[in-house]
């Protein structure tokens, strides 16, 4: 009789810190489970430990508003995030865990004749690499989405868009539960509530982690923390050229489905989708100050709402659910930063502003070959640290103007 009420647990138990592994990854977020579970699948690297100074899922990967799109204006973005889509496309099955993946359409709107210049650019730079990204006008916005608000009174005015098919949401936690899941089952040890509060280096060599449970010395470490990377790289004597901002969501009430796209709008900086359970997603752009309070603030429901009662005013009696933050580091030119630092054998993650929920499949597969091979993947190559003083920057600003 026990057995019918035995709670099987998604991952092990904590154990105890071992005082060596072959990889300490710190961050237990979507991108740090990710680089140790291809770790253990892709290239049998299994004696590894990720470090999470509080529950597993904490941080960004529980706090973001769960699109997933490779609709990017360069090259390299574009390139990098198609790869994303096509290892989320069957990441559920990998994992043979239910992730909630639905692809139904990802609509950038643009408000005036340079947005609609803008959104040719970036259709083009799509089509060249094989992505699905077309601009439509609003006779095809109003058979994509009836619902929405095309006329005649709007402030902003709705010219066209950015359609990209592939486009869709995933159950964000999910994502994490699976990865974890997946981690443990190939070996990997999972240490909630171990914070890292030093790295240590010997001749120019990442070589031990200090943490609140104790020492722990490894042969390569990697930084996966997101908006506390600069605190988690300055233990390592890295400085990386980003700043710390929140970006504020919320979510109304459930009522019966019937957004079947994304839609998101730069100019009014807002986006709204609707989840498996009914409820409106919507969120704005970080704010412009920088900060590591996890604190709503009115004035965003405010403009966020006001923004998308201009699309959608039929949801005018809709209330409010529950509103968070999270934390977002921005670099300078609106790409992540990935791969090796100049110490040793102390690589990161880093830089992701909005959009790094949608990259954790590739940076896990990337960053694994890399810890595990000692060779820098041609993806994220671009992505190096070391740009920014050779200055041969990405700038992805024209498709990451607004958050999603």
């Amino acid at each position: 009789m026990k057995d019918i009420f035995r709670v099987s647990r998604m991952w092990r138990p904590r154990g105890e810190l071992k005082k060596r592994y072959d990889v300490v990854v710190i961050g237990g977020g979507s991108h740090g489970l990710a680089t140790a579970y291809y770790l253990a699948k892709n290239h049998g690297v299994k004696d590894v430990a990720v470090l999470e100074k509080s529950y597993i899922g904490s941080g960004a990967s529980g706090r973001n508003t769960t699109i997933i799109r490779s609709n990017y204006r360069t090259p390299e973005g574009a390139a990098f995030y198609s790869r994303s889509v096509k290892l989320y496309e069957q990441l559920s099955a990998d994992l043979d865990f239910n992730l909630m993946f639905s692809q139904h359409g990802h609509l950038t709107l643009a408000h005036s004749e340079r947005a609609m210049v803008t959104m040719q650019e970036r259709a083009e730079v799509n089509q060249l690499l094989g992505i699905d990204s077309r601009v439509v006008y609003p006779e095809e916005i109003a058979r994509l989405c009836p619902q929405i608000n095309l006329g005649p009174r709007q402030t902003w005015p709705i010219q066209g868009a950015l359609y990209h098919a592939p486009g869709g949401i995933i159950r964000h936690d999910a994502v994490v539960w699976g990865l974890a899941r997946g981690a443990d089952r190939a070996g990997v040890e999972i240490h909630p509530y171990t914070e890292v509060t030093g790295i240590e280096r010997t001749s120019g060599r990442a070589t031990a982690v200090e943490t609140n449970r104790g020492r722990v010395e490894a042969d390569v470490v990697v930084s996966a923390v997101a908006g506390w990377s600069t605190l988690v790289c300055g233990l390592a004597g890295v400085r990386l050229p980003i700043t710390t901002h929140i970006l504020q969501a919320f979510v109304t009430e459930p009522v019966k489905p019937f957004l079947d796209v994304i839609i998101v709008s730069a100019q009014m900086h807002v986006y709204v989708s609707q989840t498996d359970r009914g409820e409106f997603l919507i969120g704005a752009e970080i704010e412009p100050y920088t900060t590591y309070k996890s604190i709503g603030t009115f004035p965003f429901l405010e403009y966020s709402a006001r923004h998308t009662l201009e699309l959608f005013p039929q949801l005018e009696r809709l209330r409010v659910l529950r509103t968070w933050t999270g934390l977002c580091d921005l670099s300078p030119d609106y790409s992540p930063i990935l791969g090796r630092t100049e110490v040793e054998n102390f690589h990161v993650s880093a830089g992701w502003g909005t959009y790094g929920f949608k990259a954790a499949p590739i940076v896990g597969t990337t960053l694994a070959k890399l810890v595990a091979t000692g060779e820098t993947p041609d993806l994220i190559a671009p992505f190096a640290l070391e740009r920014f003083h050779t200055d041969e920057l990405v700038s992805e600003l024209a498709a990451a103007a607004v958050s999603h």
